[in-house]
C-alpha cells in the first residue's frame, strides 16, 4: 500500500537530530517560553522574511490572534468584514467569527483553486478592513491586483499560510512576509510538522507582534499583569527543538515534492481527471496534490483497490457547514464544484518515484 502521507517516514528523516532536540529539551528542564522558542522563533522569521515570529499553540490560534490584536489596536471592531476566499478549509472562517467579525466569501478561479482577484473589489463596503488569502495546497495565492486592492482601500492584508511553508510570491518574497501578518501551522502532517500541535504568526509590525505575544500569554506582558483577557497559547520548547531541526531541511524536502509533483504533472494522462494550472514551482510547494473527477469518490475507491492511499479535501465547504447555516443560502457554485470533485494524491518528502509511477498507473487506468 502507497500512504497517502506516512508521518513515521517522515519523522525517520531526520530522526537522530530531532531525537537529540528532545532529550536535549528533556534533561534542560525549561519545558516552556524557554531558550528552544527564541531560537526557533529568531530562525523561522529570518526564514520567512520578517521581523518577529511568535510561536503559539496551533495556525487556529495564529489566526484568531491577529484578528484579536486588531480589534485591540483599534483596528478592527466586532461587525467590520473580512475578505476571505470561499475555498479554503474551515480554520480560516473559524478564526474571523470567534473575534465577532463577517467573513465575507469570495470565489476561487477554477484553474489556480485560490481565490479570484478579479472578484474582491466588488465585495468591499465600508465595514470591510482586512482581506485574508489563502495559500492553500501549498499554491502562492497572492497577486500584485491584492496587494494594490488593499492599498486603495486602506484593508490590511493577512495570510493563511498553514500549508506553504517555504512558498514564493511571483517577486521572491516568500508568503508569510507578503501581507500585515500572517498565521502558521505547524501540524505533524504540513510540509514543516511538528510531533504535536504548534502555530506562530509572522509579521513586520513591532506592535502588532507584542499585542500578540500579550494575547497568547494570558493577556500579559508582565508577570501577573494582565492588559488583555487573553488566552494560553504557546509553542513548548520540545516542539520548538523539533521544528528547529526540520526547518533546515524544509527546502530540500519541498524540493522533493516539487519533483514528484513534476512527475505527476508530466505523466497523469486520464481525460477523466484534470489538473489545477500548473505554476512555476517557487510559487508552490505541494503540501497536497489535488486533482479533480466528476466521479471523484468512484477514483478514491479504485486507488484504494489497487494500493494507493487519497484524501479528499475538502468535501463540505464552510459555506455549507452545520456551524454556519446562516451563509447556506449563498450562491458559490465553483467552491462547491471544487468539493465535490476534489482528490488528493500521495505526495510528500518520503515518496519514492517508484511509488510516484504506480500512482500515476493507477490513475491512468481508472475508467
Amino acid at each position: 500500500m502507497i500512504p497517502f502521507l506516512s508521518l513515521k517516514d517522515v519523522t525517520a528523516l531526520h530522526d537522530n537530530e530531532i531525537y537529540a532536540a528532545i532529550s536535549r529539551v528533556a534533561a534542560g528542564g525549561w519545558y516552556l517560553q524557554g531558550k528552544e522558542n527564541e531560537v526557533f522563533e529568531s530562525d523561522y522569521s529570518k526564514y520567512i522574511g520578517t521581523s518577529y515570529a511568535i510561536g503559539c499553540a496551533n495556525g487556529l490560534d495564529a489566526l484568531i490572534l491577529i484578528f484579536r490584536a486588531y480589534i485591540e489596536m483599534g483596528v478592527m471592531s466586532p461587525g467590520d468584514e473580512v475578505i476571505v476566499p470561499a475555498n479554503t478549509f474551515i480554520a480560516t472562517v473559524l478564526a474571523i467569527t470567534e473575534n465577532g467579525l463577517k467573513p465575507v466569501f469570495v470565489e476561487p478561479r477554477s484553474d489556480t483553486l485560490e481565490i479570484d482577484e478579479n472578484l474582491i473589489e466588488e465585495k468591499i463596503t465600508p465595514l470591510t478592513k482586512a482581506v485574508c488569502i489563502v495559500h492553500l495546497y501549498g499554491r502562492n495565492s497572492y497577486s500584485e491586483k491584492i496587494g494594490n486592492i488593499c492599498l486603495k482601500y486602506g484593508l490590511k492584508l493577512i495570510e493563511d499560510n498553514a500549508q506553504a511553508h517555504g512558498c514564493r510570491c511571483p517577486d521572491g518574497r516568500r508568503t508569510g512576509s507578503i501581507g500585515d501578518a500572517a498565521g502558521h501551522s505547524f501540524y505533524p502532517g504540513k510540509n514543516l510538522g511538528a510531533l504535536g500541535d504548534g502555530g506562530a504568526v509572522t509579521t513586520n509590525d513591532p506592535d502588532l507582534a507584542s499585542t500578540i505575544r500579550s494575547l497568547a500569554n494570558y493577556g500579559s506582558s508582565r508577570k501577573y499583569v494582565f492588559k488583555y483577557c487573553g488566552r494560553n497559547s504557546r509553542l513548548d520548547e520540545i516542539q520548538a527543538a523539533v521544528l528547529d531541526v526540520k526547518l533546515k531541511y524544509l527546502d530540500e524536502d519541498n524540493a522533493h515534492r516539487q519533483a514528484i509533483a513534476a512527475y505527476y504533472y508530466d505523466h497523469i494522462n486520464n481525460p477523466l481527471v484534470s489538473l489545477p494550472e500548473r505554476l512555476p514551482d517557487e510559487q508552490n510547494v505541494y503540501h497536497l496534490f489535488p486533482v479533480f473527477c466528476a466521479r471523484r469518490d468512484e477514483l478514491h475507491d479504485y486507488l484504494e483497490k489497487e494500493g494507493v492511499g487519497s484524501l479528499i479535501h475538502y468535501p463540505i465547504p464552510p459555506h455549507k457547514q452545520e456551524c454556519y447555516k446562516q451563509f447556506r443560502g449563498l450562491s458559490l457554485p465553483i467552491t462547491d464544484n471544487l468539493a465535490k470533485t476534489e482528490l488528493s494524491l500521495p505526495i510528500g518528502p518520503t515518496i519514492s518515484f517508484d511509488e510516484a509511477t504506480a500512482v500515476v498507473d493507477a490513475v491512468n487506468c481508472f475508467k
